[in-house]
């Protein structure tokens, strides 16, 4: 019954639930594929374990006679009540995310108080039939989907636009694709003269056009600006880096293409108001005609052939000389790793999710995890480049989270795990999505030299990395846990640039002149993330504990003022201060305490923080104030840190198709803040990592990761009363009396004695089963292409 009633929902839409972005339009045509469910492996492949009853077997291995490969198992304690549908839960559903469960249901299931909250479906339909084409959110369940107990019903109540109810105005997407290359054939006299190539939209077009996002509002008029682009000619898809400067406005008001138009156009950063008035400056004697941006070497992410010295020998490599030390659930997708334990989720939306991190048996995290990111470009010479900014979960971090390359993405010894996400009745699979794997950081984590002793303790981290390539973006997502109980939150962009063409007015106000007609377009990078602490119960505060420069007498200071600092602590009281940046000097603190549960020596114990280690400076937020191009759709991205009492009818600080409607979207972080309490109150904070981006020429031919990169650190503060780290027998206090070692204590460690075989560490290639690919331009979320290692480029023309 629910199926058919689906099924009759979707007929009327007549169209897929998700939008169709016109940047690059003209690509082949994608093909959908279907794949299994998770798994886990060392190779990316899907294979299946045993389990263990428990991980509490942690005492060093009598010898270590060299087991790389072994991994250990366990069974999780609880069902994960977070995790994605299974194919009987989503087998009667079109396009569907799990609707997360009210944490109080969570919490009384984890306290073994009640059974396991019942499940339902988010569904998300998109109805194009219509005058005012719109996407719906539908709530089903219980699930599975069973007959006369099964409901579906409008999914309102986590939104607070009222409804879960998003307006579209480019939902004819094959019509606007149709409207844009009929443009570029009609001026294709003027393409082959400044260009040398023309716009077609078929095989026969060596250049593509690519739209803003999102659309320019104007009272009642819908608009954008289109640019022309160069196609590669190479292995590399390096389109973002070949604008031609050449581009036009279109009016695509309503739903009729008779009634679209071209309103304006520019060339070489001038501005033309008619077709006509740009064909006359052509036909003038003063007509500069600067050149294109042509692809080469120069755009290619290969090996460029110079030669670094010594480079021919191989480099270090990491090696797990006994198997993993983390135990994994495959099935609930549990893990436990020293005195942590977690949960893991994946999102179509919002990627990898972290779920009742535990730390010594107590919860500190009810839920960690990315909620959007925003890409947002300005100009002051350039309309497109002014008109760009990307909310990217639209196109899906969990979506787009592809396979890892071993030994290269992950270490070779890493576990892996598959993601799947559902749409259209598929399940898609993304192959060795997840790694996880333990680290040595490369510096120890406690040392110190006295006259008699050296100490010194390995710093090993465990982490939890997945990559998303978000267009012309890539990102990798972190999750570090340390043995000190902090865990850190890393993100790094790597990837191409969306370049801006370098015309006859571009100025340092806009970037720098990167290559020979191309600028480094200046952009903010800006991702937020909730985080849900619960430190000795939900009951909590927000502390601010500042340094402050004072001036005192003090009674032993003989009547002379001493210039000094002082600590002064205070309560963030309620939601109406709960908007907060990052001290200039970092000499302010923040953390969440139970103010009811003091330690023996009467602290709050508490979770506080703080910037990371970071290349970005890591005081991100949005430059830009009151964005004239996203609205109130980044609400989110004014400050550093926030802070708002939880409520399950607030999920999310954003939501994925805010950008369809930016003045209007359907979660406006902004109505969180209505001053609630935040004393004793269940909290939640959200903070930004990112990068103010100004591309310079070491962009080109990709951004690296050494050079974007932000985090994020949550460490206990007074939480324990020692170091934890002490815990860990991998440490050694080397004795000296009179400069000669009379003892050196390895506290039961014992070093590996077996031979190494190098096989086992080389990077292993051949378990890449081939990419599944969705593109951002144009974007479908239904249409995948798949292309394997050696077959080219992927979704190039035609």
């Amino acid at each position: 019954m629910l199926f058919s009633l689906l099924l009759v929902l979707l007929a009327a839409a007549n169209l897929s639930f998700a939008r169709q972005s016109p940047r690059l339009r003209g690509r082949s045509p994608p093909s959908v594929v279907k794949h299994g469910m998770f798994g886990a492996s060392h190779t990316g492949q899907s294979t299946s374990h045993g389990r263990r009853d428990s991980i509490h077997r942690r005492q060093a291995p009598e010898s270590t006679g060299c087991n790389p490969n072994s991994q250990i198992t366990i069974k999780a304690p609880k069902t994960n009540i977070f995790a994605g549908l299974t194919n009987d839960e989503a087998a009667a559903i079109i396009v569907v995310e799990l609707l997360q469960p009210n944490k109080s249901d969570a919490l009384s299931y984890f306290a073994s108080r009640s059974a396991a909250p019942t499940r339902h479906a988010r569904v998300l339909i998109r109805f194009g039939a219509t005058l005012e084409p719109h996407l719906q959110e539908y709530q089903v369940g219980p699930l599975p989907v069973a007959n006369g107990s099964t409901t579906l019903a409008p999914l309102d109540y986590i939104y607070n636009k009222g409804k879960g109810y998003q307006r579209l105005y480019d939902a004819d997407t094959d019509a606007i694709a149709a409207f844009t290359y009929g443009i570029g054939a009609k001026v294709a006299d003027i393409t082959k003269q400044l260009l040398n190539g023309t716009a077609t939209g078929d095989a026969n077009g060596t250049l593509a056009i690519a739209g803003t996002t999102p659309l320019i509002h104007d009272g009642e008029n819908i608009f954008q600006w289109n640019q022309f682009y160069a196609l590669h000619t190479g292995p590399c898809e390096d389109e973002d880096i070949l604008p031609s400067g050449l581009m036009f406005k279109a009016d695509i008001t309503g739903r009729d293409p008779s009634k679209w138009s071209v309103v304006a156009w520019q060339y070489n950063g001038i501005f033309y108001e008619t077709e006509a008035a740009f064909r006359q400056a052509i036909n003038s004697s003063s007509f500069v005609k600067p050149g294109t941006n042509v692809d080469g070497d120069w755009a290619c992410t290969d090996y460029n052939n110079y030669s670094l010295p010594h480079d021919e020998l191989n480099p270090p490599v990491p090696v797990q000389p006994d198997g993993t030390r983390f135990a994994l659930d495959e099935q609930e997708k549990y893990v436990e790793w020293m005195d942590f334990s977690f949960y893991l989720s994946s999102d179509k939306y919002f990627g990898t999710q972290l779920h009742n991190i535990a730390y010594k048996g107590d919860r500190i995290i009810y839920e960690l995890g990315l909620q959007e990111a925003l890409a947002h470009y300005a100009s002051a010479s350039d309309p497109f480049q002014a008109s760009n900014a990307y909310l990217d979960s639209e196109y899906g971090f969990g979506q787009t989270n592809w396979q890892l390359i071993s030994g290269f993405d992950c270490p070779a010894y890493a576990t892996y795990l598959n993601t799947s996400y559902y749409t259209g009745e598929t399940v898609h699979t993304h192959p060795g999505s997840i790694c996880m794997f333990e680290f040595d950081t490369g510096y120890p984590i406690q040392r110190h030299t006295s006259a008699s002793y050296v100490s010194v303790t390995k710093n090993i981290a465990f982490i939890v990395r997945s990559v998303s390539t978000v267009g012309n973006y890539d990102y990798i997502f972190d999750y570090e846990f340390y043995l000190d109980g902090s865990i850190h939150v890393s993100v790094r962009a790597s990837g191409y640039i969306e370049a801006s063409f370098w015309a006859a007015n571009t100025g340092a106000q806009d970037g720098f002149h990167i290559h020979d007609h191309l600028a480094g377009s200046m952009h903010d990078h800006v991702l937020n993330y909730k985080i849900d602490l619960d430190v000795a119960g939900t009951a909590n505060s927000l502390v601010k504990t500042a340094l402050v420069p004072t001036t005192k007498v003090y009674p032993w200071s003989n009547g002379k003022s001493i210039n000094t600092m002082t600590i002064d602590r205070s309560f963030i009281g309620s939601e109406d201060d709960g908007k907060l940046n990052w001290d200039a000097n970092n000499a302010v603190m923040y953390s969440v305490a139970n103010k009811d549960a003091p330690n023996k020596y009467g602290e709050y114990r508490s979770y506080k923080i703080m910037p990371g280690k970071s290349t970005t400076g890591n005081r991100n937020h949005l430059v830009i104030e009151n964005s004239t191009t996203l609205g109130n759709s980044v609400n989110w991205a004014t400050h550093h840190l926030y802070a708002v009492q939880r409520k399950d009818t607030e999920p999310h600080s954003a939501y994925p198709y805010n950008g369809r409607d930016p003045n209007a979207p359907v979660v406006d972080f902004a109505k969180f803040f209505d001053g609630e309490s935040l004393d004793q109150e269940d909290i939640v904070l959200y903070f930004n990592l990112g990068m103010h981006h100004i591309p310079d020429q070491s962009d080109l031919p990709n951004t690296v990761f050494t050079s974007a990169h932000s985090s994020m650190i949550i460490a206990p503060q007074n939480y324990l009363l020692g170091d934890p780290s002490r815990s860990t027998i991998h440490q050694t206090r080397i004795n000296v009396v009179n400069g000669s070692v009379t003892d050196a204590l390895t506290f039961g460690a014992k070093q590996p004695t077996c031979s190494l075989d190098l096989s086992v560490t080389a990077p292993n290639l051949k378990s890449f089963v081939g990419e599944v690919y969705i593109e951002k331009y144009p974007y479908h979320p239904d249409a995948q292409l798949v292309a394997n290692p050696g077959e080219g480029s992927l979704g190039g023309t035609p």
